[in-house]
């Protein structure tokens, strides 16, 4: 179990080269935009536009900051997403257009490679304490807003606004957690990838461990 500080959060340009991307974490480790397996950012959409196409990955998209964005995904009715909506799936290698409703908008995004790989993103909201069901997969639980501490399996920490958990577990659990924040937990399935060779990419190399 790791915590992958927001500070230490890589910076890149978008495979399109029309934005910027926070990338917080992504396997294999140095893994580039055109071969990971998996991988979960986050990302500023400042103009209406296409997004970049990745052959062979599927993607869910959850609005984290702004009043909101149309996705139109080739193949299926347009999808109005606010930051009250739920995440939405799609598959990343269809052709895919942003349409901004007032200003620019924050994205979090998973993504896993078809073959072989499935994710699940939801949101969180965390008003005391709460206990969360983690599935029996590789999860990266973000603290978006607020600050909360947590424990899992006799082991503690806390996390500020940005910061991300990630848990390589094999075996079902829980967080409990406490604090007031708006959280997202991504679960990744890896059917194919042995838990003990999930690397993260970040500025210091293998996240912070926990107490």
């Amino acid at each position: 179990m790791r915590i992958l500080r927001a500070g230490n959060h890589k910076r890149m340009p978008w495979k399109n080269g029309k934005g910027e991307t926070v990338e917080i974490a992504v396997f294999p480790a140095h893994a580039s935009i055109d071969d990971f397996d998996w991988r979960v950012s986050m990302a500023t959409v400042a103009e209406d536009g296409p997004f970049s196409i990745f052959p062979g990955i599927d993607r869910t998209l959850a609005i984290l900051d702004g009043n909101g964005m149309v996705l139109e995904v080739e193949g299926s009715a347009p999808v109005l997403l606010t930051t009250a909506s739920d995440p939405l799936a799609f598959p990343a290698d269809v052709p895919v257009t942003a349409r901004l409703q007032d200003g620019s908008i924050t994205d979090l995004n998973v993504m896993t490679r078809r073959v072989g790989l499935a994710h699940r993103l939801i949101r969180i909201d965390v008003d005391g304490g709460k206990t969360v069901p983690l599935p029996p997969s590789t999860c990266l639980f973000l603290c978006h807003q607020g600050a909360l501490s947590f424990r899992k399996d006799g082991e503690t920490g806390a996390l500020a606004a940005g910061d991300a958990l990630l848990i390589e577990d094999a075996t079902a659990t829980v967080l409990e957690i406490d604090g007031e924040a708006r959280c997202y937990l991504a679960s990744i399935t890896t059917g194919r990838l042995p838990n003990n060779e999930l690397k993260i990419l970040n500025n210091r190399g293998f996240g912070e461990a926990c107490a």
